[in-house]
Order: C-alpha cells, then sequence, then structure tokens
C-alpha cells in the first residue's frame, strides 16, 4: 500500500473525524488506508442521506451518482458543491468537498481489497436508500416510523453489521491468515458488533430523530407495548410510559455489544493494536447504554455523551491491562445472564 495513500487518508481524517482517527491510527499499517478510504465514502454517503435541507429526491440522485462512481459506471467526476453549501459542520462540508480525493485513494487499492470495499460500501448505500424511503414526508408534526422489528434488524445489519464483516475478512487476510479461528462463530459476533454500536446511536438519538420526523422503534411494538403512537413519543412527559420498551432495546444492544466483546477476545492475543480497537467503542458504548437507563430518551436537551476524559479513561486502562488476559477482560464485567445470552466462552 502506498505510503501517500495514507498519508492523504490520514490528512482527511483529521480533518473530518478526529475521533475515529485516533481509532484509526492504533491498527497496524497493513488495514489503516483500506478502512480509512471505506470509512471517508461510508461518511460521505452518510452526510448525503443526512442533508434534511436538501428534497428527497435530490439526495437520492446523488446517492445514486456517487455510487456509481464508486463501482465505476460513471466516469464523470461527482460535485457536491450545492450540497456542501448546506451544512453546517465544518467536516462534513470537507467531505462532500474532497469526495473525488476519496475515490481517487479508493483506486489505489488491491484487487482484493477494492472488492471487500465495494461489498461493503453497496450495502451501506442500500440501507441508506431504503431509510430514505421508509421515512419520506416525515417531519416534526407528522412523525414517519418503521413498522415492525424486522425492518429495524435489516437497517443496523445494512448500515453497521456489514461493517463487521467487512473489518474481519480484511484483518483476517492481512493480519492473521493462516490462525485457525471459528469463522462462521467470529463472522455472526462481527455482524452483531456492528449492529449493537448502531442501536447504541439510534437509542441515544431517539429524541433528536423524532424532531426531524424519523422514529427507529417499530411503531408495532411502541403500540403493543405501551400503547403509544410515534407523534406522542414528541412529548418528554411519555418517557415513563415508553420505558418498559426502550429498556428492552438497551437490553438488546447490550447483548450486541457483548457479542462484540466476545468478538474481541475470539482474535489472536498477539493482535494487540485490533483488539484495542475493538475494545474502545465497546466499552464507550456500555457506558453510554448505562446513562442512558437514567436519562429521559425524548428530552432532546439531555444529549447523552461520554465525556473525553472518560474516553481517555477507557484508552489508558485498555491499554495497561492489555499484556494481562484476566485484567483485559475484566474491563467489561458482563452480568451473568447477559454472558450466558452471548453463549460462548472467551479464548485467546
Amino acid at each position: 500500500m502506498a505510503a501517500t495513500s495514507w498519508k492523504t487518508v490520514k490528512s482527511l481524517l483529521q480533518q473530518t473525524s478526529r475521533s475515529f482517527y485516533l481509532t484509526l491510527r492504533v491498527l497496524p499499517w497493513r488495514v489503516r488506508t483500506q478502512i480509512g478510504v471505506a470509512y471517508l465514502l461510508a461518511r460521505t454517503t452518510d452526510t448525503i442521506a443526512d442533508t434534511d435541507l436538501v428534497p428527497l429526491d435530490q439526495r437520492l440522485q446523488a446517492l445514486k451518482d456517487l455510487r456509481e462512481r464508486i463501482i465505476g459506471l460513471r466516469k464523470e467526476p461527482v460535485e457536491f458543491g450545492e450540497l456542501a453549501k448546506q451544512q453546517g459542520v465544518e467536516a462534513e462540508r470537507t467531505l462532500l468537498q474532497k469526495a473525488e480525493v476519496s475515490i481517487t485513494l479508493l483506486r489505489t487499492l488491491e484487487h482484493d481489497d477494492l472488492e471487500l470495499v465495494l461489498d461493503v460500501l453497496n450495502l451501506i448505500t442500500t440501507g441508506q436508500e431504503m431509510d430514505l424511503h421508509r421515512f419520506a414526508g416525515g417531519k416534526h408534526e407528522r412523525v414517519a416510523s418503521l413498522h415492525v422489528e424486522s425492518e429495524l434488524d435489516e437497517y443496523t445489519r445494512l448500515v453497521a453489521g456489514c461493517v463487521g464483516e467487512f473489518w474481519t475478512k480484511l484483518c483476517r487476510r492481512h493480519l492473521f491468515p493462516r490462525v485457525q479461528l471459528d469463522d462462521a462463530q467470529l463472522l455472526a459476533d462481527a455482524v452483531q458488533f456492528g449492529k449493537g454500536l448502531q442501536l447504541v446511536n439510534i437509542l441515544r438519538d431517539l429524541a433528536a430523530d423524532l424532531r426531524l420526523g424519523r422514529c427507529y422503534l417499530p411503531d408495532q411494538e411502541l403500540f403493543k407495548v405501551t400503547s403509544l403512537l410515534p407523534a406522542d413519543l414528541l412529548d418528554p412527559a411519555n418517557a415513563e410510559k415508553l420505558r418498559p420498551l426502550y429498556n428492552r432495546y438497551l437490553d438488546l444492544a447490550e447483548v450486541y455489544l457483548a457479542a462484540g466483546w466476545n468478538y474481541t477476545n475470539s482474535l489472536p492475543w498477539r493482535c494487540i493494536r485490533v483488539r484495542l480497537a475493538c475494545a474502545w467503542p465497546i466499552l464507550i458504548g456500555f457506558q453510554t447504554i448505562a446513562r442512558l437507563r437514567t436519562a429521559n430518551p425524548l428530552d432532546a436537551s439531555q444529549k447523552v455523551k461520554i465525556t473525553r476524559a472518560n474516553v481517555r479513561g477507557i484508552i489508558w486502562r485498555s491499554v495497561i491491562r492489555c499484556p494481562f488476559p484476566g485484567a483485559w477482560r475484566g474491563l467489561a464485567l458482563l452480568p451473568a445472564d447477559l454472558a450466558n445470552r452471548v453463549g460462548k466462552k472467551d479464548s485467546k
């Protein structure tokens, strides 16, 4: 992998996502560029999908243009200047303005790595387009919702579960190709890992999404468990009625993250850098879930967020403990019932 490609990826990530750059920097150099390029393009498609000030048909067309450019069907460069003007965050403007730089980086990847990146980006954009269609017409005064739990599961699998699978296949190919592992279980845990991170984001952002006209909690489950309608969730006073269903999804997110922790500990013990890169979002996710259990999930003014000091503590504790298996596994002390639901033993 050319050093110049990594330098460009590094520069773009420092401009657009300092937090992910820190995670990526800890990874072995053999997989940094590929994961960085995939991340930059996924963030670009996500920025397009989330630009609510732009009409739906324009966002869908922009996603289509970028997808075709990524896979090589479109020869003309993409230009997202007008979309960039609608961004209130400098990082998102930069991603759109430099989409062609990310695509150029994509073309530098080896064939097998390129195929993995194309596959994951195809799944992510499929999920994003599905999301846009499902919530078409949703607005503050008329909240659109998912209908059944299978739609929520499908969405989290498409936009995040596939990332765990991509990450695993790439690392397997470059970092531990000959190690004997239960690949089927590793990939299954990787998918749940990704779904867990996405579900935490959904539950954390529930109040904000509702004010954009989107409810990711399936309305059939919502009414069956709480007798509430999606529009009722705009009232923070309904938080206690929502709590039984909300806690059920927090429990599910914990199960998914526990699978992610099992995944992390199933990796070859010598792959310290990969284990650290996996552990940090899991441990942050567990802390976020703990805070969501006591916050009002319908109050948009209560933004649950792990502080930088907490993140630094997670990083330092994990770095100090990573050489010692017992101390390392103690970073995520799972309740016995949760560990049993995951149903697997850690292995070195």
